[in-house]
C-alpha cells in the first residue's frame, strides 16, 4: 500500500510555470507506475501524464504535450509534474496516482489503485 500527498499547486498567470510534487510513503515506490490526472469544475477527471517504474517511458495527453514534463525520483519517493506555458484551461485540481499494472504505463484512471487528495492549480488570464 502507498499513501500519496501532492503539493506545489497555486495561482499563476497564463504563460507561467508551476512544479507539482507527489510524495509517496513506503519503500516500494519504484514498483508503481505513476500518473497525474486533473479535474476541472463541472468536468470529468482527465489523464495528464504517466511514467513507468524507472522513468524510461512517459506518455502525455495531447493537451499538455510539449508543455508539461513528468518525472520521478525513486530515491526520494517523489513524483513531479513540471508545468510550463500554463493556460487558463489548465485550471483544475491535480491528483497523482499509483498503479500496480505490469504495463509500462497506465492512462486510464480505473487502472490506478491509490490516489492523493489533490492540489489546486489556477491559471489566470
Amino acid at each position: 500500500q502507498v499513501q500519496l500527498v501532492e503539493s506545489g499547486g497555486g495561482l499563476v498567470q497564463a504563460g507561467g510555470s508551476l512544479r507539482l510534487s507527489c510524495a509517496a510513503s513506503g519503500r516500494t515506490f519504484s514498483r508503481y507506475v505513476m500518473g497525474w490526472f486533473r479535474q476541472a469544475p463541472g468536468k470529468e477527471r482527465e489523464f495528464v501524464a504517466t511514467i513507468s517504474w524507472i522513468g524510461g517511458n512517459k506518455y502525455y495527453a495531447d493537451s499538455v504535450k510539449g508543455r508539461f514534463t513528468i518525472s520521478r525520483d525513486n530515491a526520494k519517493n517523489t513524483l513531479y509534474l513540471q508545468m510550463n506555458s500554463l493556460k487558463p484551461e489548465d485550471t483544475a485540481v491535480y491528483s497523482c496516482a499509483a498503479s500496480t499494472t505490469r504495463a509500462y504505463a497506465q492512462t486510464q484512471a480505473q487502472g490506478y489503485e491509490y490516489w492523493g487528495q489533490g492540489t489546486q492549480v489556477t491559471v489566470s488570464s
